[in-house]
């Protein structure tokens, strides 16, 4: 603020002289009303919305001077009241942020100060300049009473207008600016009998007449709105306790007495008492109603004297509300010397005000039964239930089905009209009787309910077809002859038609074998139509029946009847239905059946042990002569194996390489070398172990126990141009006995093993 001019742009304009120059037009020229200050270098005010609910730090202002030329060398720097915490300064720019929301119920304004440093040599370029931060005002506080309830009084029979109590709200909020803070009061309960002035929250009365004796007490609830009560406005609210204080406005009068319209039958509702100054038995005394009354009668109180006025029928406000009758009063015992010129008797006029009370709805019905047919479909209407408020006021009433009695959900009414209306489709064959209750509750009284039953009767359609009354065990005898009953059938429905059930039963007219007559009674004969049934050519027939109704719209059904064919004797009687016991045309009993398959399983198992000894049989050894010549090779995997190691190798079969080419490869087993090198055999004349080989692989493709595929072995041989020709005996023109294997005890102990298999053996050991 200068010179009286407020800025509200403070949080969006750089505060500098020059600028707010710029903005208002000032120069040295313009005169003394905008000249500037030298050290006023900054506004003295911000302004800042309170309760501020951004993420970021609200930005509030910026500090400018001229000293700075936007180079970097000029310091801001803030102190004072939250300065660090809930204000801070951007050092180089002068922007100032408010760190957190802030209240302005708390603190309505902040006086800091601001210096303009030399960034290198820390000297005030600029005065320090106080400045203060203002608060703006939101309407975040809602109207308070000072108390959440009033009590107050006021005489009966005021006049409208007779000021009750004024209530007064306080609201936190600013109070001079904008409309945060003005309240207007209005009244949410208590009218038509009072009233509240929307400016000053007097609570007056609006009603003329009220009278104590009817009502004493009135609860009334003021509310209090700020934003001068428009939309969006807070509000607050208080209770008043309003009592009605007497004045002499009624002349004395009999006591009269009130009954409540809920009360029994037999319930007592008031006493009445005579005075007798007589003591004992002369003071006892007997009431009695002049002529007698329909609605009360009164019995004596033996005890107390009194008379007891009860009720002879139900009361009923909205019907009758007041009554009068006399009552007399006499002595039990008299006493002949003082009856004349006396009367031991008295008369009073007894008054009853009938008072109301809140009764539940009554149902013009109780109960309701409705019909409804099984073949309406969802949504139908079923039928209507009515209730009224018997009150005076005669409140609305709303209609609805108590779920517990309609746990599948069948029904559902309408709670305005009572209209029932079905939710599902309706079966008679599942329940013919649906028992809901439905409920009406008074609308502004939700306690006030009453239930009545309604019984669904559904009524039949005929949408099921007749079937077989029970399941028939049928058969027919072979030596039966045309025309002869053998089965007696009925029929049941699950429709009830109103004039009874009455079926038809047909079969095919083209059947060969049975034939069927109705006799019309609901039952029908089932009758061959040709003798001569044989199980070996039909063991068991199936014989299809319709069975028809005659209510609308007719509904039939074709159920099956089996028919069985079996043995009987000479009377019709059942012998035997086992189609596997017939004896064949040849004469063959089952005993002899059973001997030949006896025969033909005993065959079939020698001939299976036949085929095992044969498979199991020697086959024959690979060499048989003693003349050719068969080496072992011992394949010893590690020092010392010597005799414990049995890995050997036949290579007899090997005497002609030749007989390879007629192998194949094996499928299992995938080759390492697609073309592998081969040596040609020096030997090619030993066709012996090639025909040997032939021999036993046809021998193992014809037998089943072999495995599916061949196992072969190839060996290489060395080849003549090695200079250590061949290791083997197979070419060694020499014979065992020429062989000396002295020369392998010379070898060390590694070929110990080895020598003494071969040193010292008899010639005709095999090697």
């Amino acid at each position: 603020q200068r010179n009286g001019i407020q800025c509200l742009l403070c949080a969006a304009l750089p505060l500098s002289p020059g600028n707010i120059g710029n903005l208002f037009g000032t120069s040295e020229s313009d005169g003394k009303i905008l000249q500037r200050s030298k050290r006023g270098w900054m506004w003295n005010q911000f302004f800042l919305l309170e309760e501020y609910t951004g993420n970021d730090h609200q930005y509030v202002g910026k500090l400018h001077s001229n000293m700075d030329k936007n180079d970097g060398n000029v310091k801001y720097v803030l102190t004072g009241d939250g300065a660090g915490t809930l204000f801070l300064i951007d050092e180089k720019s002068g922007d100032i942020h408010a760190t957190k929301r802030l209240d302005r119920e708390e603190k309505a304004m902040y006086t800091l100060h601001a210096k303009v440093l030399d960034r290198n040599t820390n000297a005030e370029l600029e005065p320090d300049t106080e400045f203060n931060i203002k608060i703006h005002d939101i309407n975040d506080n809602a109207p308070k009473f000072a108390k959440e309830i009033y009590f107050a009084s006021v005489p009966e029979m005021s006049e409208v207008g007779t000021s009750v109590v004024t209530v007064t709200a306080t609201d936190a909020d600013d109070q001079t600016y904008g409309n945060s803070a003005k309240l207007v009061y209005s009244i949410l309960q208590g009218q038509p009998y009072f009233s509240v002035d929307s400016e000053n929250g007097t609570i007056k009365t609006a009603l003329p007449g009220m009278d104590r004796e009817l009502k004493e007490n009135y609860q009334v609830v003021i509310q209090a709105k700020d934003m001068a009560g428009q939309m969006g406005g807070l509000s607050g609210t208080t209770t008043v306790s309003i009592t009605l204080s007497d004045v002499n406005d009624s002349p004395p009068r009999f006591a009269n007495l009130t009954a409540v319209e809920s009360t029994d039958i037999g319930g007592a509702i008031g006493r009445i008492k005579a005075d007798d100054p007589d003591v004992g038995h002369n003071a006892e005394m007997e009431y009695s109603i002049v002529g007698g009354h329909d609605i009360f009668n009164i019995i004596t109180d033996q005890t107390t004297q009194e008379g007891v006025i009860i009720i002879k029928k139900a009361l009923d406000y909205e019907s009758k509300r007041d009554y009068e009758f006399r009552v007399e009063v006499k002595n039990t015992y008299l006493d002949a010397r003082f009856i004349h010129g006396l009367q031991f008797k008295d008369y009073a006029t007894v008054k009853v005000t009938v008072e109301d009370v809140d009764e539940p709805p009554v149902f013009t019905r109780n109960p309701y039964i409705i019909e409804v047919h099984e073949d309406t479909a969802a949504g139908s209407f079923v039928g209507v239930v009515s209730a009224r408020d018997p009150d005076a006021d005669n409140k609305p009433v709303k209609y609805s089905i108590d779920r517990h009695t309609d746990l599948e959900r069948l029904f559902n009414i309408d709670s305005v009209n009572g209209t029932i209306t079905t939710l599902k489709a309706l079966d008679r064959e599942m329940s013919k009787w649906h028992n809901i209750s439905v409920v009406a509750t008074e609308i502004n009284n939700p306690r006030q309910t009453t239930r009545v039953p309604v019984f669904i009767k559904v009524l039949d359609v005929n949408d099921n077809a007749p079937e077989f009354a029970m399941s028939y065990d049928t058969f027919v005898c072979e030596n039966v002859k045309a025309g002869q009953l053998i089965q007696t059938i009925s029929a049941v429905d699950t429709d009830e038609p109103l004039v009874g059930h009455k079926f038809v039963f047909s079969i095919s007219a083209t059947n060969p074998n049975f034939t069927i007559v109705d006799r019309e009674d609901n039952t029908a004969n089932i009758l061959t139509r040709r003798g001569g049934f044989s199980r070996r050519e039909m063991s068991m027939y199936f014989l299809p029946v319709v069975i028809s109704d005659n209510d609308y719209p007719i509904q039939s059904s074709t159920s099956t009847l089996i028919v069985r064919v079996c043995a009987c004797d000479s009377r019709g009687n059942m012998q035997s239905c086992n189609p596997e016991v017939l004896p064949f045309s040849d004469g063959l009993t089952t005993g002899a059946l059973v001997a030949i398959l006896l025969c033909v399983i005993i065959l079939l198992m020698i001939v299976v042990l036949f085929a095992a000894l044969r498979r199991q049989r020697k086959k024959e050894p690979l060499i048989i002569s003693k003349e050719d010549v068969r080496d072992n090779v011992v394949s010893y995997n590690d020092e010392g194996g010597g005799e414990e190691d049995t890995q050997a190798f036949d290579i007899g079969t090997l005497r002609n390489p030749e007989v390879m080419d007629a192998n194949k490869l094996r499928r299992d087993i995938i080759p390492e070398m697609l073309f592998p090198f081969r040596r040609t055999s020096p030997i090619k004349d030993n066709t012996d172990v090639r025909d040997f080989i032939n021999g036993r692989l046809q021998e193992n493709d014809s037998d089943p126990t072999a495995p599916p595929y061949d196992s072969l072995a190839t060996y290489a041989y060395e080849g003549s141009g090695s200079l250590a020709e061949s290791l083997s005996s197979l070419e060694s023109a020499a014979t065992e006995g020429d062989q000396d294997y002295d020369y392998l005890s010379n070898w060390g102990p590694q070929f110990k093993k080895l020598a003494e298999m071969y040193i010292g053996k008899s010639p005709d050991r095999e090697t």
